[in-house]
């Protein structure tokens, strides 16, 4: 059985860049005449209240005739994140210190009581 039938009629190649909770598929397939296109999708997992979770799933189709432009496009507006940002990450859930707000609002609310139990009879 070749690479090509253990795949699919319609897939030829394929790459995975996983990146924290999305992951990035990369599919070359081939159209019904037998010409070639690429398929880019991003998967993201959602956790439900309940443990359970979820995928959600964003596709983009590319075809030969859209590489260059597409690729001229995609390297102009990353080099431009690049040259204005740098390539640190600047997202709060990537910082060392991040707390989620609701988990600071706790913190802060056993801090608080913390304050209020630390009373002495002998001040009364």
């Amino acid at each position: 059985m070749s690479n090509n039938e253990m795949k699919g009629n319609d897939e030829i190649f394929s790459k995975v860049l996983r990146a924290g909770r999305r992951t990035y598929f990369f599919d070359v397939r081939s159209t019904r005449a037998g010409d070639y296109y690429l398929t880019i999708t991003e998967s993201k997992k959602f956790t439900n209240d309940d443990g359970s979770f979820h995928y959600k799933k964003h596709k983009i189709y590319l075809y030969k005739e859209d590489f260059e432009g597409f690729s001229e496009i995609l390297n102009e507006m990353t080099g431009y994140i690049l040259n204005e940002k740098g390539e640190e990450v600047i997202s709060e859930r990537h910082q060392t210190d991040y707390t989620k707000e609701e988990d600071a609002e706790v913190l802060v609310e056993a801090q608080s009581a913390k304050a209020f139990t630390d009373v002495s009879f002998d001040d009364i």
